[in-house]
């Protein structure tokens, strides 16, 4: 991917026109389907795209719906009363929007993401996704309107669909076991009758994710990476159980991992153990019930090839994977893994329309 060809993009406007045309729409549509408009806007034009950016708002928008009315203003004294409450979706986005009106956006994330961390599963983990794909733009790209407003967007959503997993079930990692084992050792929820939040409810627990994680951000960075890739490996063996839903298990801890360099590091730490517990709970509840299979064989995609597949597929999930999936290419050129994933996604989820 030319890295001219995107700053192009920027510049010209692609993400900021296509942010704003998704921002008068709402953050759900058909009951508790999430709008992930933005989120594969941004991960388009990231990634050298930015030409299909509104031909594809363009039919996607035609699911989307307009943003519910405003229930009630959500103010200092009573926001904890509120969280997690859906019925103040629209509100809570108003309230972060005068938030990061009032202080400076990384000011206003580190206040409110300890807060929100705990409730990390809400809306099927999308809140943090989308959360972690305004924080990016906003590290690399800079501040803007548009951008500023996706990330009071995100975090509304994320607080509004606040859901935190049952007490004493969201381990913080400590000792020296692989991720990729930890996810391996996850149990399945047992009735896979309802939607994920019936399948978080039955929870009885997580393996505990063995690895000491200091708050040096070298080694929380490292580890988290380390969480992406074996949830990426795991996704490539297990797709076929639910290849939509199994993408976040991936797409989560990637969200996390960056946002932490704009986070302060006193919070390294519980985020990493907030991200395992995210990616364990997807697990959980869509791990498919007769293990893994193999995926097939091919010949190896570079991040570019990888990446253009997925957005000729159109799906938002598999262009959200495949973005993921190139921060794993970026660290290591050389590892087949990230365009095995990809390619599963490519073949197992069914596009819309």
């Amino acid at each position: 991917m030319d890295e001219t060809r995107r700053q192009d993009q920027v510049r010209n406007g692609t993400l900021d026109e296509g942010l704003a045309r998704l921002h008068r729409t709402g953050p759900e549509f058909v009951g508790w389907l999430s709008n992930h408009g933005p989120m594969a806007v941004e991960a388009l034009v990231r990634r050298g795209q930015g030409r299909r950016v509104h031909r594809w708002i363009d039919a996607y928008q035609r699911r989307l719906e307009e943003r519910p009315a405003a229930q009630g203003r959500i103010t200092a004294e009573n926001w904890r009363a509120r969280l997690g409450d859906a019925r103040y979706l629209t509100d809570w986005s108003v309230f972060f929007r005068e938030r990061l009106a009032e202080r400076p956006w990384p000011e206003v994330l580190a206040e409110w993401w300890p807060r929100l961390l705990p409730g990390i599963a809400g809306g099927a983990t999308h809140p943090v996704i989308r959360v972690g794909h305004a924080v990016r733009v906003l590290l690399t790209d800079g501040s803007t309107e548009p951008r500023v407003a996706e990330l009071a967007e995100g975090l509304g959503y994320w607080a509004a669909r606040h859901q935190p997993l049952p007490r004493g079930r969201t381990p913080l990692p400590t000792g020296a076991a692989d991720p990729a084992a930890a996810l391996r050792a996850v149990v399945p929820v047992a009735d896979r009758s309802g939607g994920i939040n019936h399948r978080l409810g039955q929870l009885a627990g997580l393996p505990a994710w063995e690895r000491a994680l200091p708050t040096d951000p070298t080694e929380a960075r490292r580890g988290l990476a380390e969480l992406v890739r074996a949830a990426a490996a795991y996704y490539a063996g297990h797709a076929h159980g639910e290849p939509v839903m199994l993408v976040h298990a991936v797409t989560a801890p990637n969200a996390v991992l960056r946002t932490l360099p704009a986070l302060p590091p006193a919070l390294w730490r519980e985020s990493v153990g907030a991200a395992w517990a995210a990616s364990a709970a997807v697990v959980a509840s869509y791990a498919p019930p007769g293990g893994p299979a193999t995926p097939p064989s091919g010949a190896s995609l570079d991040a570019a090839e990888m990446f253009d597949r997925a957005a000729e597929h159109g799906d938002e999930h598999v262009i959200k994977l495949a973005d993921t999936l190139w921060d794993l290419w970026e660290a290591d050129p050389d590892d087949p893994l990230p365009g095995v994933a990809a390619r599963r996604a490519v073949e197992l989820v069914t596009p819309e329309g």
